[in-house]
């Protein structure tokens, strides 16, 4: 195997948090003074990163600590309506059993990650780096790098946005995309990421994927 540790992304990567996500984003527009989320545009949206849609959403930078802590603690009281994507589970199981590394890099709160995950699925995660900022996982991925002692060649990040394939760059490790999250695969695919995921079931021959499909 040459993907020993797998560090995954949560919101849009393991748990379909969108519909959630979008019903808060716009609960923080509200409260903080910057743009509700057009619906009409959602496609289109898909096709930008994170500094894109904060400039057409006009989200006041100054904020962002403030904001991302309001939008952690609203999706903590909508937890019951989150589900992780349909084999998910069964996914991850089968990739422990593989003796591979599972650890999670997320920008939700660990509490959030673990209730929506529950305690049998949790116990699969040997690490939780969670409450990254928005452009702030490269310190959380290193942190696990460093715990975990696993060599870079032998790590890959799965995630479905454009800063997870970015920030994997940065950190010298592989980018595993998924196509079933927040940006559309095409963008991802432009980031040039090391394994395509085209539905979950794929995920059980990461360990072993070292090229694009």
């Amino acid at each position: 195997m040459n993907r020993k540790l797998l560090i995954f992304d949560f919101d849009g990567t393991l748990a379909d948090t969108l519909p959630v996500f979008l019903q808060v984003f716009d609960e923080a527009a509200d409260k903080y003074g910057f743009k509700r989320f057009d619906p009409s545009r959602r496609q289109a949206l898909r096709d930008l990163d994170a500094r894109q849609l904060m400039a057409i959403h006009e989200v006041p930078l100054w904020k962002l600590p403030a904001i991302a802590n309001f939008m952690r603690a609203s999706m903590g009281r909508n937890t019951d309506g989150i589900r992780l994507f349909a084999g998910m589970d069964q996914a991850l199981r089968a990739l422990k059993a593989q003796g591979v590394q599972l650890t999670i890099v997320s920008s939700n709160s660990r509490s959030n990650v673990l209730t929506i995950l529950g305690p049998e699925t949790s116990a699969l995660f040997s690490q939780f780096e969670c409450g990254a900022s928005l452009f702030g996982k490269l310190p959380k991925i290193r942190k696990v790098l460093a715990a975990t002692g696993v060599a870079r060649e032998h790590v890959m990040l799965i995630g479905d946005e454009i800063r997870d394939a970015r920030v994997s760059a940065e950190a010298g490790i592989a980018f595993g995309a998924v196509a079933w999250g927040f940006n559309n695969v095409d963008v991802l695919l432009a980031e040039q990421p090391q394994r395509v995921f085209r539905q979950v079931a794929d995920l059980i021959e990461a360990p072993a994927a070292s090229t694009t499909v």
